[in-house]
């Protein structure tokens, strides 16, 4: 858990955790946001996280479990990217609409029948924008049953639209672990 507190503190002291009144992309309203793009600026506690990340996959999943990793742009697409890295495995990402240009394709990267996919995401809150990558992976012949976030709002249907989808959704840190850490002042 020491993880979680010096993430928690992480994030509260760059301000990438912010109080207030937002509305998310989904959306809904919410008194807190999170914007995980920002810790890429940080490259020692993105690091981290990504290596936490990596060591959870590892306890939960297995890498042996699947080919490659999938994302969707663009806060899951930085962390994958990452991840594939140094877990050495493939990645691909799957577009909210195809390109308008060139090979107009929804997937990008290299697939082959039958692969089976991890998908990481940045944030969870519904779970819209990886249910509709999940739709088009399935389309195209690709298998996917389990989806690694960083964050869990846990105030949104994230597992309950992917469960439907047949995909199990895990999470590094879900938010009242956060919320719960912050040093209170």
């Amino acid at each position: 858990m020491e993880f979680v507190k010096e993430f928690a503190t992480f994030l509260h002291e760059k301000n990438i955790i912010k109080f207030g009144d937002f509305t998310l992309a989904s959306g809904k309203k919410s008194q807190y946001y999170i914007d995980l793009r920002l810790v890429a600026s940080y490259p020692h506690e993105f690091r981290k996280m990504v290596k936490q990340l990596q060591n959870r996959i590892s306890d939960e999943i297995g890498f042996e479990n699947f080919h490659s990793l999938v994302s969707v742009p663009t806060g899951g697409l930085v962390v994958a990217s990452s991840l594939a890295t140094e877990i050495v495995k493939p990645l691909i990402y799957v577009r909210n609409k195809p390109k308008e240009h060139g090979t107009s394709q929804s997937i990008e990267g290299v697939i082959c029948q039958d692969m089976k996919l991890l998908m990481i995401d940045d944030v969870a809150t519904t779970g819209d924008s990886v249910v509709n990558a999940i739709k088009i992976l399935k389309k195209s012949g690709l298998t996917i049953t389990d989806a690694f976030v960083i964050i869990d709002r846990s105030d949104g249907d994230a597992i309950t639209a992917l469960k439907a989808e047949g995909v199990k959704l895990h999470s590094l840190v879900d938010i009242e672990q956060i919320i719960n850490e912050i040093p209170k002042k």
